[in-house]
């Protein structure tokens, strides 16, 4: 990984009194660190990515603590890791991207919390949910309630998410619980201070071994008749444990409104800086969150607390719980305590405010607004409703002047990505056998689904396109493609598809990606990375490295797959005709295409450094441009259907004798030669050149182009 995270890592180091500068996602892992975290796992994705990453880097200084860290395959891998604290007082951590990672932790997540745990467990999601989000939108707190475990939502300031961090350990202990903690996007991204702690080397780590395995205990197994008992033991011990850990504690904060406290709001913990934006648009809050409604933020939303919830409302004449998502799961255990109690404080919550969706700080004002109306109608200043109101007319007086929906602009993928050929080679192979079914992954090849190329019939998870094909591709008349790339291989896919495929003889064709990293969550290293050596002792850093590494090849020739073809992505005539051949051969069973070409933002990271210190040392440069020459392109525009790379656009014809615009290639090319590879092999206009930029030339070339340009002139007409 050509990422560095080296201020991050000195950040890792603060000791007591120091005050800590940065994201939230950096305190959090900071905190695992002052509560002495024994190991740490996990697998990459926004918005937590950093956490793991961080502490790979780090692993000079964890070896130092005694901390171990893995960088496992997937979460469920991640998941697993959690059970070396079934039976030793071993505190860990692990993390991933929620709902998605959670879904794949599902079952070792179950078999974890059955049988409870003795050392505290601490899980980190990033709960992907909203505006900004790139996943389904579902909640973790299914998962909480589902398997048992506690959930914290931590209000996003550094020191209570840091506190949340040390309590979440303790709070596991307490009650043998697994312990999750959902940071959102913005939680995750914000910036802030904390006064630091020393770290703290964990009592049993890789410096201070275990001596003796611990003794058999078949109550600490997830296995039958023992798994009744546990269950009784959940609801007997673990949660009474847990509430009364949540209450002596006061994990969540009750701050008492002022002019109108009579008026309850319940928020969770996440969304509090929301809520206070959102208030201040009433003047309600201060800057410093002081408001006139009384507010109670639940940083545990599983397991809540019943008397803490009683006594709050008790004494409001109505109170409005904001709960982001659905289903609301607050809103009906909070309305169902109350009824027991026969508590008739008037309770809002999905009435008032959408079912789904982000809860923006327009989205609460407008649910306030309905709020105050019924409860206090003369606590809203009319500067508000004015906003509220101005805010809907002024979207209405947009869409009128444009009087049509602005084109979508679809996210891409990078300038000179390699996976953008082989969807160029796709549409010319389909020309030829005609339409194919598609079955989509997880991966920055998923932006293909957008336009130009707009493919995929599927998306059912990482790694999962070639066991999605398996309901359809027998009853297709033309053979179904999959799409994965290396690392959803590698996630999920090596077993659930390609093990599946060969074991029932399935006549499926795949594609994998082989760029050498997890590109879509930040490129981290894999099995297949090229390796450091590798990158070292190339003499050309521009070229790609990851025919290096044999790995997936390797492996799929262990598994027994007999037609295998590795191809170069940028070449696009014969990944065309490699395509066609897997779609038309009467070879029957698995074929696979590994389409070979390394992930461009990473070699970008190496080659750009490279290249300034060349420049720097005044050596000789060569950096290759495409251009298109505007006297030749006929205007058609079809290099850009095909290819859609961001830096082929079009600018006015200079001929005003033509209508149509001409294709251009605009600054930020970084000469990958697509352009003229889909030219070439879609045989279209003859208008792209290729141009090579010297830098710090030779004498004989600098005589030569001096020549060049004089006989140039020389020959041009008067």
């Amino acid at each position: 990984m050509e990422v560095s995270f080296h201020e991050e890592i000195k950040a890792l180091r603060m000791g007591e009194g120091e005050v800590f500068h940065g994201e939230g996602i950096l305190a959090i892992t900071k905190g695992l660190l002052q509560s002495g975290v024994s190991y740490v796992g996990g697998y990459q994705g926004a918005p937590v990515s950093h956490l793991l990453d961080v502490m790979v880097q780090a692993k000079p200084y964890m070896d130092e603590l005694g901390v171990h860290v893995e960088a496992c395959s997937n979460e469920a891998s991640a998941a697993a890791m959690l059970g070396a604290s079934i039976h030793y007082p071993i505190r860990g951590a692990v993390t991933w991207k929620s709902i998605v990672g959670t879904n794949v932790a599902a079952d070792a997540l179950s078999n974890l919390s059955s049988p409870g745990v003795t050392g505290g467990v601490l899980i980190v999601v990033g709960e992907d949910y909203g505006e900004g989000a790139s996943v389904i939108q579902e909640r973790t707190h299914a998962y909480a309630l589902k398997s048992g475990m506690c959930l914290l939502d931590p209000r996003p300031e550094l020191g209570q998410m840091v506190n949340m961090v040390e309590h979440g350990f303790r709070l596991s202990e307490a009650s043998n619980m697994p312990v999750m903690m959902e940071l959102r996007i913005r939680a995750c991204h914000v910036r802030g201070q904390f006064v630091a702690k020393d770290n703290q080397a964990p009592k049993l780590s890789k410096k201070h071994l275990i001596n003796e395995p611990a003794g058999f205990n078949y109550m600490r197994l997830a296995h039958p008749p023992v798994t009744f008992a546990q269950e009784k033991r959940k609801v007997e011990h673990r949660l009474p444990a847990a509430r009364q850990y949540i209450a002596e504690q006061r994990l969540n904060e009750h701050f008492e409104g002022s002019t109108h406290r009579h008026l309850g709001l319940i928020v969770q913990g996440g969304l509090y800086n929301t809520l206070v934006r959102a208030l201040q648009q009433f003047d309600l809050a201060d800057a410093f969150g002081v408001t006139s409604l009384s507010v109670l933020v639940l940083n545990v939303t599983y397991p809540l607390v019943p008397d803490e919830l009683v006594n709050f409302c008790k004494d409001k004449s109505a109170v409005l719980l904001l709960e982001e998502g659905q289903p609301e799961y607050i809103e009906q255990e909070l309305a169902l305590m109350l009824r027991r109690l026969d508590l008739q404080t008037p309770l809002h919550g999905k009435d008032m405010l959408p079912s789904g969706g982000e809860y923006t700080a327009e989205v609460m004002a407008q649910g306030l607004l309905k709020f105050l109306d019924r409860h206090q109608a003369d606590a809203v200043p009319e500067a508000t409703r004015q906003w509220l109101a101005t805010n809907g007319e002024r979207r209405q007086q947009v869409q009128a002047l444009l009087g049509s929906p602005l084109p979508a602009r679809p996210p891409s993928m990078c300038i000179g990505c390699p996976e953008r050929p082989v969807f160029s080679a796709l549409k010319l192979a389909q020309q030829d056998v005609g339409p194919v079914h598609i079955s989509g992954d997880i991966g920055c090849h998923a932006l293909a689904t957008f336009e130009p190329f707009s493919v995929g019939h599927s998306i059912l998870g990482y790694g999962m396109s070639l066991a999605s094909r398996a309901g359809v591709s027998p009853l297709m008349k033309r053979r179904v493609l999959s799409v994965m790339g290396d690392g959803g291989f590698w996630h999920n896919g090596l077993l659930t598809g390609v093990q599946s495929a060969l074991f029932n003889g399935d006549d499926a064709v795949l594609l994998i990606f082989k760029n050498g990293y997890t590109s879509a969550t930040g490129t981290q290293d894999i099995i297949n990375t090229p390796t450091d050596i590798a990158k070292e002792l190339a003499g050309d850093k521009r070229q790609s490295m990851v025919h290096t590494n044999q790995t997936i090849e390797s492996t799929l020739k262990g598994l027994g797959v007999q037609w295998l073809r590795t191809v170069h992505t940028y070449e696009v005539s014969h990944m065309q005709a490699t395509l066609t051949e897997a779609f038309t051969t009467e070879f029957q069973g698995l074929k696979v295409i590994v389409a070979e070409g390394e992930c461009q933002l990473e070699r970008q990271r190496r080659i750009k450094p490279w290249l300034a210190s060349l420049l720097s040392k005044g050596e000789r440069v060569e950096r290759v441009k495409y251009g298109v020459d505007e006297d030749v392109c006929n205007g058609d525009h079809a290099c850009i259907r095909l290819s859609g790379c961001p830096t082929l656009t079009l600018k006015d014809n200079p001929d005003p004798l033509k209508v149509d615009p001409v294709a251009t290639v605009i600054d930020g090319c970084v000469g990958c030669g697509l352009c003229g590879e889909n030219a070439h092999a879609a045989t279209l206009c003859p208008s792209f050149y290729r141009a090579e930029v010297v830098q710090n030339p030779k004498l004989h070339e600098r005589l030569w182009a001096r020549w060049q340009s004089l006989a140039t002139r020389w020959l041009q007409p008067a």
